[in-house]
Order: C-alpha cells, then structure tokens, then sequence
C-alpha cells in the first residue's frame, strides 16, 4: 500500500459501469467485494491507498435522448446510492475540508464531478443545480463541441469559448466549483484560462508533448498550469502515453462507433483480436516529470480514469496499482513530500483555493 498520503483521483467513471451492469442495483453487484471483471471496488480502493475519489457523473454525448439533464440526475443519484450504501467505507464530500476529514477517518472521501459541458443543457440554472447536488467540477466539453464551447476531439466551430461559455466559467468560479479542461480543445483551455480566477484543472490529462493525442496538454498551457499554481492529474488510458497506444485506441474507438456503446461482446471480440501496444508503469511516470519538469512540482496529481478505459497499463490494471508508480518515482529519485503532492496534497491546495472564490450570489 502507499504509504506516503492518501491519494485523491481525479476521475473514475464506476458509477456509469454500475448503470449499465445493474442500474445501480448494488445489491445485485456487490462493489463491498473483489469484482474481477472491473476496475474498481473498495477492497481494492483500499489497497491501493485511495483515500478520495472524483466520481464522474459523466453522460455520453450520443445519449439518445434529447436532454442529457434527467440522465445526469441519475447518475447523480446513483453516486449517492453508492456512498450510502457503504457508510463504513464511503463519505460525501464537498470541500477540501470535508476531504483532508474522511482522511483522518479512514474513510474514503466521494466527491462528484460532471464530464461535460453538455450536461447542463445550456442552463447556469441547471448548473447551480448540479453543484446543489454536490457535483464539484464541470468538465467544459466531453468528446463532442458543445453550443459553448470547442472539444479537443471535434472539428473547431467556435474558437475556443463562446461569450455564454465565459458565463460558464465565471459561474463556476462565483460557485466556488472546478473548471475541469480536460477534453477541451486548447483554444478552449487558453479561453478559459483568460477569464477563470481559479487555479487551472485538469481531472484526467496527460502531456501532449509526449504522446500527440489532442486530449492532451500542450507545452504553451502548461505554462499557464504553473503560473496559476493549477493542477494536471496524469491519466493512465494507455491512447494518450504513448504513439503506438494512441494509434491503437483510434482503431478501437472507430470500432466501438460501428459497434455502438452497447455492444460490449462485440467490443472484447475486437480487443481479443487487437492486443493492446506495450505500456505500463514506466510510460505514467514519464508523464508525471514532464508535467512537473513544465509545470513545477506543484502541478501534478493522479486522475487514473478507471472503469473508463481499456485494458489499461501493465503495473496499474485497477484501483489497487496505485503504490506501483510510487515506487518507481522513489526509485526515480522523487522525495516523500514530492510524492504527498502528487498523491492528494496538490490537488486539494486547487480545490480549496477554488472553493475560496464562492461568493454569495449569480453573476447573471
């Protein structure tokens, strides 16, 4: 186990797998237990010395429906399904305070977040709403450009940040919540950057200068990441370590679009078929001193994404593989309070000076 912190994660997407498994049914799918054919449970949670969790709330861009609000709902409320139902292992929370709390508990901090811009339907209403809820960040946009705002994975049509999409921002910043760029084009991330008095985020990104694939962070806003004293929390999807991988997971997702989202035997048909390129551990920590070698010391976080990718690196195959890339970055030379900071310290600094903007009304 890791024992230099608790380590807080960016982003898991377990709570969408539960929709699909079992419509959060938890007492058909018993996440208290080692569940193989997943990433993460809490033994394992456990093990690998997660202490706090960004649950995303995420909801696909395709989602058939018309509004993708009543689906975010339901996330959100399977979330809450999830924390209730493991009172001895999970707690709800909502500030940094909340966090460094359930730390000194020995419980597992649960905190949510919205991957994309999409999710609020357009509405600063819904968004308040959303915060209401408990959500703490919003992901700008997920693999599609929103009304607002232009996707690192779509075809530019606005720029970067329409004038709404800078309402967005401001509104999270009055609120107090985390303006996510992760899955922004970089136009988006520099927009954002601009009008945003928070320090930058980024819940699941790598660098882009070590793996081109355009989910990642340029060299020009890293920079930015360092002089606003923000964070990147590295991300383990083996499509954005390495070339090989990112060629790889373009395949898959070109497969997965003729497939549909729904057609998981046809999806490990094409997997068993197509191995995954070599990576593991070692690719990680590359990312994680690039970004600190840019960004500083200060920048970097953990934002694994798992139950959200496949077959993800050797060495990290589920929540528990944590402490791995510890103990390479010790072996790489990197100190025990260097280690803290990646682990949880960095990103809580972020979100407590984030949550130190809120203020008291809408800034319509």
């Amino acid at each position: 186990m890791n024992t230099v912190a608790p380590v807080l994660d960016g982003h898991n997407d377990l709570v969408w797998e539960l929709r699909m498994r079992c419509g959060y049914d938890l007492a058909a799918f018993d996440v208290g237990v080692v569940q193989p054919a997943i990433h993460t449970d809490l033994p394992r949670l456990r093990a690998g010395g997660v202490g706090a969790q960004f649950w995303s709330v995420w909801v696909p861009c395709d989602e058939p429906a018309p509004d993708p609000v009543p689906t975010t709902l339901e996330q959100i409320e399977g979330a809450h399904a999830l924390i209730e139902r493991y009172p001895a292992d999970l707690v709800l929370a909502t500030t940094a305070d909340d966090v460094t709390r359930a730390f000194a508990a020995g419980r597992i901090a649960s905190l949510l977040g919205a991957e994309g811009g999409h999710q609020i339907g357009g509405s600063l209403g819904v968004l308040r709403t959303l915060y209401r809820l408990g959500v703490r960040y919003l992901t700008l946009t997920h693999t599609r450009n929103t009304e607002w705002a232009d996707s690192a994975t779509d075809e530019p049509v606005h720029g970067g940040l329409t004038d709404f999409g800078r309402r967005v921002v401001a509104e999270l910043n009055r609120l107090g919540m985390l303006v996510d760029l992760s899955h922004t084009a970089a136009s988006t991330m520099h927009d954002a950057l601009d009008v945003s008095r928070a320090p930058a985020f980024f819940s699941h990104s790598n660098a882009r200068a070590l793996c081109s694939h355009p989910r990642n962070v340029p060299d020009d806003v890293l920079t930015r990441v360092r002089d606003t004293d923000g964070v990147v929390m590295l991300t383990f999807v083996p499509g954005f370590l390495t070339e090989e991988c990112h060629a790889w997971m373009d395949e898959l997702q070109a497969e997965e679009a003729r497939l549909g989202h729904d057609d998981r035997a046809g999806r490990r048909r094409w997997l068993d078929a197509h191995p995954r390129p070599p990576c593991g551990v070692t690719d990680v920590a590359d990312h994680v001193e690039y970004v600190r070698e840019v960004a500083g010391v200060r920048a970097v976080g953990l934002g694994g994404d798992f139950d959200g990718m496949s077959d993800p690196p050797d060495g990290l195959t589920d929540v528990a593989g944590y402490p791995n890339l510890f103990a390479e970055l010790a072996r790489r030379g990197w100190s025990e309070p260097e280690l803290s900071g990646l682990a949880s310290g960095n990103a809580l600094r972020v979100l407590r000076e984030t949550q130190s903007l809120a203020t008291a009304g809408p800034d319509e």
